[in-house]
């Protein structure tokens, strides 16, 4: 056997022999390839098949069926039978209330990466230290987000109404001028709702980037510390770029979720005082369920699953494609 025989052994992993058995070998090896392959396939089949169902059945159906009642001015009883082609869109695009709802969603979501992300990260970095009582409070941080958004926003309106326990919490502190109605005040019902947003999903961002902090080297730190940097320094340097993909991830889910806002503003509002806290989400329900405008509902579900779309290919084509390059294509450079 030549050198490029035991080489070429080696690489493969077969064992070197006589010239026979080398031409035997891959013969067995490509067999065994093949009935992996034929397994793996049925093994993808057996595991992708059932959520491959649920999300053609779930989605992409009632994607499809919102699509077709959307052409029609339907109020949910009997077939639809009054076709009206994009007349439900062209409503719906010049009603007022509408482009309210979504310059709402548009304010949650600027108010969410303005307030929010600066608010998540300090915490993060602060309970990634070196902290007395860490897990406790690390605890404390994630309990909101385990609450439903049903209890968080029974037990925010109950504290917010006239006279409850946030306005007796600020007189008992001489802060009477801060008492407001929080929720019937039409310029402050939003902020005031994106604070209980805040309270309430603050410890997810909370976890997610304190598990990408766990993927920053202390090597890396320790030299940074070694060459005089300050530990604003380090972190600015060092650690957020590090920490990009994560932020970017977050950024990600928290805008969408911003523009799918719905269970808050509507138990703790219904969208008012007179629309200014409505929300896209809030005005398809009440548009379909509460006014019985089935059509007009499912055109403007379609218009919200199409800002969302968008936004989602956009954000993949120019923010996360470098991120996921490597994970989608196998590639590591």
């Amino acid at each position: 056997m030549t050198t490029l025989d035991h080489a070429d052994a080696a690489r493969t992993g077969a064992r070197p022999g006589p010239p026979g058995a080398v031409a035997a070998a891959p013969k067995g090896r490509k067999g065994t390839g093949r009935r992996l392959s034929v397994r793996s396939r049925w093994e993808l089949a057996l595991l992708l098949t059932p959520a491959l169902v649920l999300f053609v059945l779930f989605v992409l159906v009632s994607i499809a069926a919102a699509v077709y009642y959307s052409f029609f001015d339907w109020n949910g009883f009997g077939p639809p039978t009054k076709l009206v082609g994009f007349a439900n869109y062209t409503k719906a695009l010049a009603d007022p209330m509408f482009q309210g709802a979504v310059r709402h969603n548009l304010q949650f979501a600027a108010l969410s990466v303005v307030v929010q992300l600066p608010l998540t990260l300090g915490l993060a970095l602060l309970l990634n230290g070196r902290l007395r009582g860490r897990a406790v409070l690390r605890l404390i941080a994630f309990t909101p987000y385990v609450l439903s958004e049903a209890i968080t926003a029974v037990a925010w309106l109950v504290m917010l109404q006239p006279g409850g326990a946030v306005d007796q919490g600020l007189r008992g502190v001489g802060l009477d001028g801060l008492v407001h109605e929080w929720l019937a005040d039409q310029h402050l019902v939003l902020y005031t709702l994106f604070v209980v947003a805040t309270w309430k999903y603050i410890g997810f961002g909370v976890i997610l980037l304190l598990a990408g902090l766990q993927g920053v080297p202390a090597e890396l730190r320790e030299a940074a510390a070694l060459d005089g940097a300050t530990q604003w320094q380090t972190t600015r340097k060092v650690v957020l770029p590090l920490l990009g993909p994560t932020i970017r991830i977050w950024i990600f889910l928290s805008v969408i979720g911003s523009l799918q806002l719905f269970e808050l503003v509507w138990i703790m509002t219904l969208g008012g005082p007179a629309g200014s806290s409505a929300t896209m989400a809030t005005y398809v329900i009440d548009r379909g369920f509460r006014r019985y405008q089935f059509g007009y509902g499912s055109a403007v579900a379609v218009l919200l699953f199409a800002v969302c779309f968008v936004f989602a290919l956009l954000y993949q084509r120019f923010a996360l494609r470098r991120d996921t390059a490597g994970a989608l294509s196998g590639r590591v450079d």
